[in-house]
């Protein structure tokens, strides 16, 4: 079973997966993380920043990267990390990849596996889940055992994603993300999910059956997985008190 952390808000949610992290880097100084994107672990990385941590050292990977923009694009993933995590942590950019940032589309995947590989894998993956229950872009029906490659979208994941672009029609059709195979791989994953419209996918990633039709069930499978929501998004689960009472109950060694 997942940990279960319900916090009153997506900053003290960021200030606890920020302790996972801070825990791992000081243990580690060349610590592997994997790198979200989106609004949602955003808490997470302005309460890494405030830290003051030497982060120089740690190694990143991004989740997934759209597929047809052009270079420098303010909402490839690649400038996204940039902005909002290389910059504000001190992170060296050589250190940090996005898939598909160098050699062509079509063995992208399979170099991106390699470099996962080569750097001894994910110590800390950091995730959000979509309203599909997507994690990465690893859409409805995605395998269990898939490793990095190219998916097409959902209209919903589009339409859900249109506000960082001029409009709907801009959003790529196409992605390049690490597969729930890559991504069951790293040592520890940390799922952030705030707000009601999150509640539903929750659930169902969390006390749901395990099921391709569900993605972010998957982690249900992982033998340590953090999961970190607030009140909204915890609405729906049917053990929450549960949860409640574990965290509460916690003993100090255990850690996160």
């Amino acid at each position: 079973m997942a940990e279960v952390v319900i916090v009153e808000s997506a900053d003290a949610a960021g200030e606890i997966a920020a302790d996972a992290i801070e825990h791992l880097v000081r243990s580690n100084p060349r610590a592997v993380l994997g790198l979200a994107t989106g609004s949602t672990p955003l808490t997470t990385w302005r309460a890494l920043a405030a830290r003051g941590l030497d982060l120089s050292q740690v190694r990143g990977f991004a989740l997934d990267e759209y597929v047809g923009l052009p270079p420098g694009h303010p909402e490839s993933y690649r400038s996204v990390i940039t902005r909002e995590v290389v910059e504000p942590l001190g992170l060296t950019p050589s250190l940090v990849r996005v898939p598909a940032d160098s050699g062509p589309i079509e063995t992208a995947g399979a170099d991106y596996e390699t470099a996962i590989e080569a750097a001894g894998g994910v110590d800390l993956q950091i995730l959000g889940i979509g309203r599909t229950g997507h994690i990465g872009f690893n859409e409805p029906g995605s395998s269990f055992a898939s490793l990095t490659r190219v998916k097409t979208l959902t209209e919903q994941t589009r339409r859900d994603n249109a506000r960082f672009f001029a409009s709907p029609e801009d959003v790529p059709q196409h992605c390049i993300t690490q597969g729930l195979g890559t991504i069951l791989r790293a040592r520890h994953l940390v799922l952030l999910a705030f707000g009601e419209g999150k509640a539903e996918a929750i659930a169902g990633a969390v006390e749901g059956p395990v099921t391709a039709s569900l993605p972010g069930s998957a982690i249900q499978l992982h033998p340590h997985v953090t999961v970190v929501v607030d009140e909204a998004a915890a609405s729906r689960l049917a053990l929450a008190q549960y949860y409640r009472d574990v965290y509460a109950h916690k003993p100090e060694w255990q850690g996160l």
